[in-house]
């Protein structure tokens, strides 16, 4: 083995799709959609956002009534705008927990929980029940969807952990710590697991990746350009909703998680409204929406299928490596290499296949042709083996890989149930290279 616009009426009155703003053709084809699955691309190669339908906000008006806008994420297209009843409180700050759930909390420092029975055709809750009494004071309040809900006040981040789908207080919103000071902020939004965007008043735009107390890191998206943004949402997956003078735009990061702003899509000529985003609040559902990193292209999947097959039966003696004993990550690193594949990041060692997928975003559990096999992963950048998928054929797969029976060796089995000839311990995952 190896080393280790809406068109707010009086209250009473529905809300009505404007007619003042005809949409223009949109920027971005429409995706595939399939079992209820939208895939918002970014272009040739690029990733996507999979969402698992158009995009759900929630908001409040001035008077404290509950609103629902579904957004078609590939076009930009508001398809339905709901009024539901008013709150029964003055809305502070707002956190979608999922389709029917939304955290709400007072002017007067109180949690709500707001149960919404239908969002089809009318906005109806089921209930509004307060969870909380007094201590929720902030001024911004997000839910990152894989639960975390975030806050802000006094320029301090704080972070709690909700353990129920409709939490009831305490029970389920608790592990309460504060990560840090410094958060400043005019707008705040989760986009992902732990990770969140912001804008300031000076016209940044930022992306923060939360660890931990005292643990974070902060990337400048946009260093200007964002001042006039009010409220700001995301559903996950890149996507980022910004309100504008009463208009709604949208924006797509084709890779939220790299910390590069420069590939933020912008749709200022196409917004969802010109104006008529009157609420004092919105929220997104935070997990409407994923990240999906660019698998690699055919061709060098292709590639390094080919490279590698070529080199069945050869040994140790065939290559210039330098660990006799333990060579399997040298020679996924030399058919990487002779493809053009980024190598950066990868050792001797098994488990560096496994760390460079989480730090290329291409770590998956479904495999495709190039990836490396990473078995028997414990952690700490340790596994016993890995190889090299060349072909797979639905259950089945077939990999390459270096140091088996001291040599290059091709093997058939099963992927699923782990039930590889090798003894390398189960499979941990598959990462894909990049280009």
């Amino acid at each position: 083995m190896c080393l280790r616009p809406l068109d707010f009426h009086a209250a009473g009155d529905p809300m009505k799709l404007s007619n003042a703003v005809r949409r223009t053709s949109a920027a971005l084809a429409v995706g595939a959609m399939s079992l209820g699955l939208v895939t918002v691309t970014g272009g040739a190669a690029q990733a996507a956002a999979s969402c698992t339908g158009d995009v759900s906000i929630y908001g409040t008006l001035s008077d404290g009534r509950l609103t629902y806008t579904q957004i078609e994420p590939n076009t930009g297209d508001r398809t339905k705008t709901l009024i539901g009843p008013a709150l029964g409180f003055t809305p502070k700050a707002m956190a979608t927990l999922n389709f029917n759930t939304v955290l709400v909390t007072s002017t007067t420092g109180d949690l709500y929980r707001v149960d919404v029975q239908t969002n089809n055709t009318s906005l109806t809750v089921a209930g509004v029940v307060k969870i909380w009494d007094g201590g929720w004071t902030f001024d911004k309040m997000v839910y990152d969807g894989a639960g975390h809900l975030y806050g802000t006040v006094e320029g301090q981040l704080h972070q709690y952990v909700v353990s129920q789908a409709k939490p009831s207080g305490s029970a389920h919103i608790g592990q309460h710590v504060v990560i840090d000071t410094g958060f400043v902020l005019k707008t705040l939004a989760a986009a992902g697991d732990d990770r969140i965007i912001a804008s300031t008043s000076g016209g940044q735009l930022y992306s923060y990746k939360i660890d931990g107390v005292g643990d974070w890191t902060r990337a400048t998206l946009k260093s200007d350009g964002w001042s006039a943004v009010d409220s700001l949402t995301s559903p996950g997956g890149g996507l980022y909703y910004g309100r504008t003078n009463g208009g709604m735009y949208w924006y797509h990061d084709v890779d939220p998680t790299d910390g590069d702003g420069s590939d933020i899509a912008y749709h200022s000529s196409d917004p969802v409204d010109a104006s008529g985003w009157t609420q004092s609040l919105l929220s997104a559902y935070a997990n409407n929406c994923a990240y999906v990193p660019p698998a690699p292209s055919a061709t060098t999947g292709e590639k390094i299928a080919k490279v590698a097959n070529a080199q069945v039966g050869k040994d140790f003696n065939d290559f210039d490596f330098h660990y006799p004993g333990a060579w399997c990550a040298e020679f996924v690193r030399y058919v990487w290499a002779n493809v053009g594949a980024k190598t950066s990041g990868v050792t001797p060692e098994a488990g560096s296949l496994y760390t460079y997928g989480q730090n290329n975003g291409t770590l998956h559990s479904t495999p495709k042709v190039g990836d490396a096999v990473v078995y028997g992963y414990s952690g700490g950048g340790n596994a016993n083996h890995v190889n090299l998928v060349v072909a797979v054929d639905g259950d089945y797969v077939t990999t390459v890989g270096g140091n088996e029976s001291d040599m290059v060796k091709k093997t058939t089995y099963n992927w699923k149930t782990n039930n590889n000839p090798l003894n390398a311990g189960d499979i941990a995952g598959f990462t894909s290279p990049v280009d």
